[in-house]
């Protein structure tokens, strides 16, 4: 058993700092390469890429990514974790293969977990009784049915931790909870059993920490963030895990960004629902249980977490199409910037409503005014702004009115208030609506998958 291993985090969603990963395997030791790529709509997406090129489906940018990592990863033993195979994760894996053949590498095992994907299997699952209603409005799944993109379990570490065992220099699966691609490793190198369930909790939260990429140092953080140094080049964050269930939150020094007890206890309360009952497929952590200790020179030591028996659901993330959207923008300047734009607002209403155009939703924010704030914001004196951008937004479940609205936005330019500039681009365009539908599935009901692909020798 190793006396300590170094996870580090290489991406917080899909779209993340490119260079984050090289700059993890490259600036410093470390043991471990974890990518969470996967947001609730990302699913969705990929699917939509899918169908259009069966090969598809997965995280794009991962195979020109592995031709600059791989290398560096096989020379120091870098292990690398991820869930960027989306909808797709073998097709993910063959494209890392061939990008390995292209490098010459001799021999790699690459696990696969995959089994999430239910959506061919909602009728099976209803007839099961598995109601899969939505479990923040109660509602039957069949109102939205016939309109998925996609549907996707929440697996956690345990196939994971089963690809590690094969023998897999890299996993790469679907949809894995952010925090089990931390918590794996901790599994796997310590012998850790599944039934202990403040181990498990510990390694959870690690892993919560970890999920956002550079929140933890210093990104996003809303306390002295003057103070944070290097923006440039951040340090993504690291757990320096022990055996014994003690993390060390840290990150590279070479890098920029800061690991202090606030950067860490900010991102700790991100997205975190109620603090004592975190569910997770391994556990359920109990936040009110943390201990966070500054140990200086970028180094949080977090310990004493207490957990519980994971429940006997799986989550479940469904994404349906709800419509579509359309935004307008238009910039007003000074004098009574704010003025002219509310009066802009209240124009291209009038005109919508004359055309009897029908909209689920319509909406006007005032950007440099208020639309951050809303009526929280304090009133300005006209003379102390500058401009107001108008943003103008419709959303509808047709698709007629939503793309009538985009003929509207550059009349206003010579038939409404004065001193607007800012349109380009053409017309505002109809995009779809995609929205979430989350669910309950009994852990009974589906098995993971773990597969591997391979170079070379087993």
């Amino acid at each position: 058993m190793k006396p300590s291993i170094r996870i580090a985090s290489g991406q917080g969603f899909w779209g993340d700092l490119i260079d984050a990963p090289f700059y993890q395997v490259t600036e410093g030791q470390i043991d471990y390469l974890v990518m969470d790529y996967l947001a609730e709509v990302t699913m969705s997406i990929l699917r939509k890429q899918q169908k259009k090129r069966p090969e598809m489906g997965y995280a794009s940018d991962i195979p020109s990514l592995m031709e600059r990592i791989l290398p560096v990863c096989i020379e120091k033993k870098i292990k690398i974790i991820t869930n960027g195979g989306g909808v797709n994760p073998i097709a993910c894996a063959e494209a890392v293969k061939k990008v390995a053949l292209k490098l010459g590498i001799k021999n790699l095992k690459i696990g696969v977990v995959s089994g999430d994907d239910i959506l061919e299997e909602i009728d099976a699952l209803k007839a099961k009784g598995e109601a899969l209603k939505n479990m923040e409005t109660g509602e039957s799944i069949e109102t939205v049915q016939l309109k998925l993109e996609s549907a996707n379990v929440y697996f956690g570490a345990q196939p994971i931790v089963e690809a590690l065992r094969g023998g897999a220099d890299i996993v790469i699966t679907g949809r894995t909870t952010d925090t089990g691609l931390t918590l794996a490793p901790m599994v796997y190198e310590f012998d850790w059993s599944f039934e202990d369930y403040n181990k498990m909790a510990i390694g959870t939260i690690a892993g919560h920490i970890l999920e956002c990429g550079a929140q933890a140092t210093g990104g996003n953080f809303l306390g002295n963030w003057q103070d944070v140094p290097n923006f440039e080049r951040i340090g993504f964050p690291i757990a320096e895990a022990h055996p014994d269930g003690k993390v060390y939150i840290t990150k590279h020094e070479s890098l920029g960004g800061m690991v202090t007890f606030d950067t860490v206890a900010e991102q700790l309360v991100y997205e975190i629902g109620n603090p004592v009952e975190y569910i997770t497929p391994d556990c359920v952590a109990d936040f009110s249980s943390i201990h966070l200790q500054d140990e200086g020179n970028n180094r949080v030591l977090l310990y004493g977490v207490e957990g519980k028996e994971a429940t006997e659901f799986y989550k479940v993330s469904c994404a349906y199409s709800d419509g579509y959207v359309s935004s307008g923008t238009l910039t007003y300047s000074w004098p009574q910037a704010a003025t002219k734009a509310k009066k802009a607002a209240e124009i291209l209403k009038n005109r919508l409503q004359l055309l009897n155009l029908s909209f689920d939703e319509m909406n006007a924010e005032f950007i440099g005014l208020n639309a951050c704030h809303g009526p929280l914001a304090p009133r300005l004196d006209e003379d102390q702004i500058n401009e107001v951008m108008l943003r103008f937004s419709v959303r509808s479940k047709d698709f007629a009115p939503v793309e009538r609205f985009g003929r509207e936005i550059a009349p206003l330019v010579l038939t409404g208030p004065p001193a607007v500039t800012g349109f380009a681009g053409g017309r505002p365009k109809p995009s779809e609506v995609v929205a979430y539908w989350p669910a309950l599935l009994r852990k009974s009901m589906v098995t993971p998958i773990v597969s591997f692909v391979t170079l070379g020798e087993e």
